[in-house]
């Protein structure tokens, strides 16, 4: 597995992660055995990064994860947890929490629940609009010092809110979601982060499985957050799947899956970039990882670009809006 190094003060790391939220229902039922089964699939292939949230399943994700993690020595892999959502008993969203009094409590379970002594990566999940990003991480930053946490990340927040988080601590990655779908963070966050030392770690970079290949609108499970999703809905997910069969052709060109070269894309956007695939299941692990042999060609990339320009994806405009509250969208 070849690596790449998280800013100009992080680790190496795997040069894919595993994105494990989809094992604990984000998309419909999800089976613990196959979640398992697909972190162990990870570890064996060489996969160190595993990212989760502290509230992905109320806590259902990080208990799976320490039930994976049971027997393997704890420096064979690298733990990013993003905390501070809030949600109520029926998995509503209340909100955002980043008050430093509130950051070491969610630490506290976060390493309870994981069965470890440290975390690798701890970031808050977005920005709280009633706390000063600088307490934020100021907080965070007495947890590295008291060696419960060994970096610090961000996720989802703008160019001018990751300059005064590094003001503060520096900032190792920061997690958006990118992917030939989803560009805005090459207008303003990429560059901010590229001039920081700051290495993104990329998430939905199948674009939520919309560019995976393989999405039927008929096949939505009961509980799966894409039936709200703007790019998913009538009208807008027709033209994104042409998009999407525009794609296939060059993949197919070249041998390999529409996955396969979607991840690609990312992965030749920059050494910078750490795409987290949100596999849940070996066999999908397995295909994902075959992107990091796919070699892209300027002529490939050009391709690509004519195939999936910038700004074709249809509902885009709307999950912006949609998404509006995020620091990372202003």
């Amino acid at each position: 597995m070849t690596t790449r190094k998280l800013g100009r003060t992080g680790p190496e790391t795997s040069v894919l992660g595993l994105g494990c939220m989809g094992m604990s229902g984000a998309y419909g039922p999800s089976d613990r055995a196959e979640g398992v089964a697909t972190i162990h699939a990870a570890l064996d292939a060489g996969v160190t990064l595993l990212d989760t949230g502290d509230f992905y399943g109320m806590g259902h994700n990080e208990l799976l994860i320490a039930e994976a993690l049971k027997g393997r020595p704890r420096d064979s892999y690298q733990l990013s947890v993003k905390f501070g959502a809030l949600r109520g008993p029926d998995g509503s969203w209340l909100g955002f929490d980043g008050r430093p009094e509130a950051v070491k409590t969610f630490l506290a379970y976060s390493l309870q629940r994981l069965g470890v002594d440290h975390i690798d990566v701890y970031r808050p999940a977005r920005l709280d609009p009633k706390v000063p990003i600088e307490d934020t991480v100021g907080a965070i930053a007495d947890m590295v010092k008291a060696g419960y946490i060994s970096h610090i990340g961000l996720s989802e927040i703008g160019a001018e809110t990751l300059r005064r988080a590094a003001a503060t601590h520096p900032i190792v990655d920061l997690q958006i979601e990118y992917s030939l779908i989803s560009r805005g963070p090459e207008d303003k966050v990429l560059p901010a982060a590229r001039e920081l030392g700051v290495a993104i770690t990329a998430y939905g970079v199948l674009s939520r499985g919309l560019i995976g290949g393989r999405y039927d609108p008929s096949k939505v499970a009961a509980g799966d957050f894409r039936a709200m999703s703007p790019r998913f809905q009538a009208g807008a997910v027709e033209t994104n799947l042409k998009l999407v069969e525009a794609l296939r052709a060059i993949a197919e060109a070249k041998g390999v899956s529409v996955a396969q070269i979607a991840i690609a894309w990312v992965l030749a956007q920059g050494a910078d970039i750490v795409p987290v695939i949100g596999a849940r299941s070996p066999r999908r692990l397995a295909e994902a990882l075959g992107a990091i042999e796919v070699a892209l060609t300027p002529d490939d990339l050009a391709a690509i670009e004519r195939a999936v320009p910038k700004g074709a994806a249809a509902g885009e405009r709307y999950a912006a809006a949609q998404m509006a509250h995020l620091d990372s969208e202003r």
